[in-house]
């Protein structure tokens, strides 16, 4: 049956009306997480605040197990799912872009938009910030090009790349997440008194 839009269940001219709508919703979440505050966000770089990891994490983790139940049940075909092209050394050094900027500025690009939503002006500023490195990459895209197109590995996933049964991936991501949420909180209470 799944992926619907692939099979012709939904038509492809709904693609962008799906993807607006499921931003909007994604929006409204991250707002009423909390997660228009740099504070907050930049907690899990500190040790004072997890929520940013456990929700991110157990969002990533029911994801998995309901596509993999899907695919069990047969109402979803997982080979027929887009994997975005690996492009190893432009993933790293976007990484480590994207996570000092994460740790500087509080905000990832997606809850920054967020906080722009309900006019924080860290968040103007942390967008503004953005496009102006957006608009020097797209200008200067002839010199980075080569790293951006090196190290290509195709269309893998996690366990592609580790040689893992699927389904055992699932279970040790589980084991990873439980594992992360028991030392977050250790470390979380400890912290409590240096930083409240």
């Amino acid at each position: 049956m799944g992926p619907l839009i692939p099979n012709g269940v939904i038509p492809a001219e709904w693609d962008s009306i799906i993807a607006i709508l499921i931003g909007i919703v994604f929006g409204f979440v991250l707002e009423s997480s909390g997660f228009s505050s740099s504070r907050k966000l930049a907690g899990v770089f500190y040790g004072y605040d997890f929520a940013v990891l456990k929700v991110f994490f157990t969002a990533a983790l029911v994801s998995l197990i309901g596509m993999y139940y899907m695919d069990y049940l047969g109402y979803v075909d997982i080979n027929q799912m887009y994997v975005h092209p690996t492009y190893l050394w432009g993933a790293i050094i976007g990484g480590v872009i994207m996570g000092l900027g994460f740790v500087t500025g509080g905000f990832c690009p997606g809850t920054s938009l967020c906080a722009v939503a309900i006019g924080k002006i860290d968040a103007i500023v942390y967008v503004v910030g953005i496009m102006i490195g957006v608009f020097i990459f797209s200008e200067l895209f002839v010199l980075f090009q080569p790293l951006y197109e090196g190290s290509f590995l195709g269309n893998i996933t996690l366990e592609d790349s580790l040689g893992v049964n699927p389904y055992w991936f699932v279970f040790i991501f589980t084991i990873i997440a439980i594992v992360s949420f028991v030392i977050s909180d250790m470390i979380r209470k400890r912290n409590k008194k240096i930083f409240y």
